[in-house]
């Protein structure tokens, strides 16, 4: 049974995406064992405890800096024996020490097609009102591999969200969480945790 740690910055719908699939027994070979926050309000927390699952905060501005930061964040994960690391909602930077320790062992959802709208300042409703400020007629998300590059890594799902006419950054926001977002994540997860991805040259292979 793989230990998966869950990384929050906020309200954590990512996370209960997870819980409630775990619960489900949608994720086969993996639990959620620590959640680990970045702010030590954030309402991820709350979820976490509410059922039952051990939790940790590295608050970001406690560190002299990123590579500092860094270390207590892979020093942490290596404590909580991590098999796999998610992105959910994360928001804090973090160096490629913690990615090359953890190779093809962290993943991300992110709220659009990548490679649409996504690197450095893609993020929440940016994401959205860049897409919607396009034009575009398709959004989604997608869940990757973290590597040192933002949103860059390989590629494991993907989920295309149609846009409606009238759609705001908010609506766009919702209906890719729970079409798209809630959906592919826990999938993906579980691919991983049955040992199914495979990285060659690049890009994924799921069996």
């Amino acid at each position: 049974m793989k230990n998966i740690c869950v990384l929050v910055s906020g309200g954590g719908t990512n996370l209960q995406a997870l819980i409630d699939a775990e619960k489900r027994g949608e994720i086969q070979g993996g639990r959620i064992t620590c959640v680990i926050a970045s702010k030590a309000d954030a309402y991820a927390l709350e979820r976490a405890k509410n059922n039952g699952i051990r939790t940790r905060v590295l608050v970001r501005k406690d560190y002299a800096d990123v590579t500092a930061y860094s270390k207590a964040m892979c020093d942490a994960l290596i404590e909580e024996k991590a098999d796999l690391i998610v992105y959910a909602g994360f928001m804090t930077i973090l160096d490629e020490q913690v990615c090359n320790t953890f190779p093809n062992r962290m993943i991300n959802v992110h709220p659009a097609l990548i490679p649409s709208f996504c690197g450095k300042g893609f993020y929440g409703l940016h994401v959205h009102e860049a897409a919607l400020a396009k034009g575009v007629k398709v959004s989604g998300a997608t869940v990757h591999f973290v590597t040192a590059e933002c949103d860059a890594g390989p590629i494991i799902l993907q989920k295309a969200v149609e846009v409606q006419q009238g759609d705001t950054p908010e609506t766009l926001q919702k209906r890719i969480m729970e079409q798209a977002e809630w959906k592919i994540l826990p999938q993906a997860v579980s691919l991983f945790c049955q040992d199914r991805i495979s990285v060659e040259n690049g890009t994924t292979i799921i069996r």
